[in-house]
């Protein structure tokens, strides 16, 4: 973004960093934050920012280790060990971190090196009330009307490279900076994003994806609705509970929803029986040939035998995952002290751990409510138990009838529950305090039985993967000549498209663009999700939108047609020339299936226009240091050809 180290981000990727700074009496959630000087700039300690510095493919070493008599865990092992051995020589003696990644199932294998970055600083970010416009009601969903973005800046030592927190550290001078285009774009328009995207398993089988469907999908929406309800009802309640909570319940809630459109999207595109008809094609082209069949053959059996024989397990430990480790915060906190009562046998040992688990406690507690985390523990341990069979429960688990009594008396008892209490044992810790809290004693129950159940999964997903290469392999070589690429991997990626409307059903036309009139329009004081700053409204009222308007509107949001998922939140969006237009930051409702199959007619990127950020940073929050700290471009004297091709998005 410039040539001193200011980058741009979403305001929901941003949003932990915003919330680790917030305080009730200053509330940068609720008020937005702005560094009016470099000074004034907020250290933010965990965050950091990571540039790919090169390529290499590795996949012939890699292959050369193994053989096919192997079965798939030593086959990985050796794999791994051979990796682990290529980036340690990429990065002894510098500053580079490295790591080798799989690709394409485990049939290719490329080496990232990494510059990682740790001193960076929060700048500014507008409230939620901008940022985070319509919330849960808007997430996923087109048209948008949300200012999603944040403003941080990479600090580097004196040397330009990678340092530590420090005072005398200085801005990080970028070998390259995108230009930021004032000029706009129309229809058809070329983009294109780089960035990070997370997971996709577009090559999943049907049977995977009923899988999905019906145990991860369903169980992740059950319980994360239920506690996200009990914990917003205290947040509403609560100034503190809801800026301690609001990460919490955002990152929860995200994926809440995207699991509920998910399920909606692979039901109505008939996801399940494309996929079918793909596998029957598969089968066709293996069986049509001897070598094939003794290559290939047993791919997709071998998938369907994993899936069909671990579903118990799978909706077991789904809920192991989602209701106790993670929906519980007290168990999930304890299970951090196992390690501890190890290296109690070892005074020196237990002395450095109780130090880095204050560091930790001091985390958790900044934002903990024991009466909210009591409340919603009670609901996840009734889930549980009317919902996982009593062979997969850990022994000695508590029946329905006595949950609220359990609960109560682990949480009136355990000094897991009161910050006071744990950190005066961390003080002077000891292994039979330890043994005998019940917090712990529960946690240590709850991880037991878990760590059986995943070890009884362990050879499953050896098999599956097994399954999963050789039907990837296999799908290449069928398509051999045609343009394939490898699931995202959080590894980067490059995604061409255009800037394109599109038409979700019948008789319906969704515009690529929006403006600032929707968010007016979309204005209700009385509920949090749109809540309009006064500032804003004086703004729209006075069309006091400084040089970024559009033919006297004032643009926010607009659709094209690129390749995103979970990860690529807040990568760039640019034009044909490599200069920002906009920022992802969601993608559309209708096509929640794209993880697993990209719908080119469906499918949309969600982006926050530049336009409106600069008029957010320069016009509301009167922090024009930053937009004169960019380089703006306009207009280009001959305009790019639309591009046409809507398919095979991602490379």
């Amino acid at each position: 973004m410039s040539d001193k180290g200011l980058i741009l981000t979403n305001h929901h990727c941003g949003y932990g960093a915003i919330q680790q700074h917030s305080t009730t009496e200053h509330d940068y959630l609720a008020d937005g934050f702005w560094a009016m000087q470099m000074q004034d700039e907020i250290p933010t300690p965990g965050l950091t920012a990571t540039f790919l510095v090169r390529v290499e493919d590795v996949t012939s070493k890699l292959l050369a280790v193994v053989n096919d008599q192997m079965d798939e865990k030593a086959r990985l092992e050796a794999m791994d060990a051979e990796g682990d051995k290529l980036a340690k020589a990429a990065s002894n003696g510098t500053h580079y971190r490295a790591s080798v990644r799989s690709f394409f199932g485990g049939n290719q294998y490329l080496m990232m090196v990494y510059e990682v970055f740790t001193d960076v600083r929060m700048v500014g970010a507008p409230p939620s009330s901008i940022g985070k416009f319509g919330a849960d009601t808007d997430n996923w969903m087109w048209p948008r009307h949300t200012g999603d973005f944040s403003v941080f800046r990479v600090y580097a030592g004196k040397d330009n490279k990678p340092a530590d927190y420090a005072t005398d550290n200085v801005p990080y001078k970028p070998r390259h900076f995108l230009p930021v285009s004032t000029a706009g774009f129309k229809n058809g328009d070329f983009t294109m994003i780089m960035g990070y995207p997370g997971t996709t398993t577009r090559y999943m089988t049907s049977s995977e994806v009923e899988q999905t469907m019906n145990i991860g999908n369903a169980d992740r929406i059950l319980i994360r609705g239920v506690r996200q309800e009990l914990l917003l009802e205290d947040m509403l309640a609560d100034q503190s509970i809801k800026i301690k909570y609001s990460s919490k319940y955002a990152s929860s809630s995200n994926y809440w929803k995207n699991s509920i459109g998910m399920n909606q999207a692979l039901k109505r595109l008939k996801v399940v029986e494309r996929k079918r008809e793909n596998e029957a094609k598969f089968t066709n082209w293996v069986n049509a040939n001897a070598d094939r069949r003794a290559k290939y053959g047993q791919a997709l059996p071998t998938i369907e035998h994993v899936v069909r024989n671990r579903a118990e397990l799978q909706h077991a430990l789904s809920f192991y995952n989602e209701a106790l480790l993670r929906g519980t915060e007290l168990i999930g906190f304890a299970v951090r002290f196992e390690a501890l009562e190890k290296a109690l046998a070892d005074d020196s040992k237990a002395k450095e751990m109780a130090k880095q688990l204050k560091n930790n406690a001091r985390a958790f507690y900044k934002d903990y409510s024991m009466p909210t985390d009591q409340k919603v523990a009670k609901a996840m341990y009734r889930l549980f138990s009317e919902n996982v069979d009593k062979k997969f429960q850990p022994e000695g688990f508590v029946s329905n009838t006595e949950i609220a009594n359990h609960i109560d008396k682990i949480y009136s008892n355990s000094m897991f529950a009161d910050s006071t209490k744990l950190m005066a044992f961390l003080s002077k810790p000891n292994a039979d305090a330890l043994k005998a809290d019940p917090g712990f004693k529960e946690a240590k129950m709850v991880m037991s039985k878990y760590r059986e159940l995943r070890t009884a999964m362990e050879p499953m997903a050896y098999e599956l993967m097994r399954g999963t290469r050789l039907f990837i392999a296999g799908t290449l070589e069928m398509n051999q000549g045609k343009h394939m690429y490898p699931d995202a991997n959080f590894t980067m990626r490059l995604t061409y498209g255009e800037v394109k409307d599109y038409y979700p059903k019948d008789a319906v036309h969704y515009d690529y663009i929006t403006y600032l009139d929707g968010v007016m329009e979309k204005e209700d004081p009385d509920n949090w999700e749109f809540v309009v700053p006064a500032k804003l409204k004086q703004l729209y009222q006075t069309k006091d939108f400084g040089p970024y308007a559009l033919n006297g509107k004032m643009p926010v949001a607009f659709t094209s047609t690129n390749d995103i998922t979970g990860g690529n939140s807040g990568s760039p969006i640019m034009n044909a020339h490599g200069e920002l237009i906009g920022l992802a930051f969601d993608g559309n409702w209708e096509a929640m299936s794209g993880d697993i199959v990209f719908e080119p007619n469906l499918q949309r990127c969600i982006n926050v226009d530049i336009r409106y950020v600069l008029f957010i940073i320069d016009k509301y929050a009167g922090c024009k240091r930053l937009v004169d700290e960019m380089k703006l471009v306009g207009e280009h004297p001959a305009t790019t050809p639309a591009t046409t091709n809507s398919k095979k998005k991602r490379k």
